[in-house]
């Protein structure tokens, strides 16, 4: 009796050690698995890189018997552009949003005029082929928040939401030496112009199809108008940003495109730079500008021998401002 009393004890000691060694085990290989997972997801949230820059500005000018001239005026606008950017291994993603939204009312002006709005967001998805080349795909897609007026004529529109919107995706590689500058080369590139408004396709608007009545009969349409074009060519689009100076960074993008299909010698052009000076953490200024040119588009020129005429011309835009600004 004694002997089976002690052969029972020795193997419940035995089953109680094998019992704590698989329990030390499940345990070590759960505490693996989440070092793992921390592991991972720290090296995900290093993979990204994030960053902007965020502004509200204001300008206020009041004259009273102001030898030189003028007129009264306050302004008011916001800037938002910030990024995020993905290197894992071979893998780089590049992801942009810029927002731009200002108004203005001069002299005795009621009403509030705007002088910047802007949406536009990019994506760019890269696999290293060699040290500073990447097979890239590019997706880019703009826009405008309101309505735009030919002031002082505020009661006809010129465009609008989607009115128009401009999409392009494109196929190429991009040469990638540092973290600052790019030059992205896509000889595969389809850009699509969207006008959805009815009264802005119908006259043929930002390079859409016209619609054109019959000379002899006005209720006859030989060619109905199209809210959409197409375009088939080869897209360029070089990236740099830089700090100049301790409180000072720059940054510029400058894309081009030829249409095979249509006048490929009119090369369109689209370039932007955005310069901010800080002066402390939340005061700065920034200056931002854009030039574009598309022989697709007509504007009532106001320079120039062709003054006052309508047709393709040189469209610019500058926006300084000075006020609350975040950096990061």
């Amino acid at each position: 009796m004694k002997k089976f009393l002690f052969s029972i004890s020795l193997c419940a000691f035995v089953l109680s050690g094998v019992a704590q060694e698989e329990t030390k085990t499940e345990a070590a290989k759960l505490q693996d698995e989440a070092d793992k997972l921390k592991a991972l997801q720290a090296d995900t949230v290093k993979a990204w890189k994030l960053g902007g820059v965020i502004s509200v500005n204001g300008q206020q000018v009041s004259l009273s018997n102001w030898a030189a001239g003028g007129n009264n005026s306050i302004s008011v606008a916001g800037l938002v552009n910030v990024y995020a950017k993905y290197k894992k291994g071979k893998a780089t993603w590049d992801n942009n949003l810029e927002l731009g939204y200002g108004v203005i009312k001069q002299g005795n002006n009621k009403k509030w005029w705007k002088n910047d709005d802007k949406i536009q967001f990019s994506s760019k998805y890269g696999h290293q082929i060699s040290k500073n080349w990447y097979a890239t795909a590019l997706a880019d897609f703009r826009t405008q928040f309101t309505n735009g007026y030919n002031y002082p004529n505020d009661s006809i529109y010129i465009s609008k939401f989607m009115a128009p919107a401009y999409a392009l995706a494109a196929l190429g590689f991009d040469y990638k030496p540092n973290s600052h500058f790019s030059a992205f080369i896509a000889p595969v590139t389809g850009k699509f112009t969207f006008v959805q408004d009815d009264s802005l396709a119908k006259f043929g608007a930002f390079g859409v199809q016209k619609e054109i009545r019959d000379p002899n009969d006005a209720t006859v349409i030989t060619q109905h108008y199209l809210k959409h074009r197409e375009e088939f060519g080869a897209y360029f689009k070089m990236q740099y940003q830089t700090k100049v100076m301790e409180n000072i960074t720059f940054q510029t993008v400058l894309e081009l495109f030829s249409n095979y299909l249509h006048n490929p010698q009119n090369v369109d052009v689209n370039w932007s730079t955005l310069t901010t000076f800080k002066v402390n953490k939340f005061i700065s200024a920034t200056l931002a500008t854009q030039l574009i040119y598309d022989d697709d588009v007509s504007v009532t020129r106001s320079s120039g021998d062709k003054k006052g005429t309508f047709g393709p011309d040189v469209q610019f835009k500058q926006v300084l401002a000075v006020g609350f600004t975040y950096k990061f």
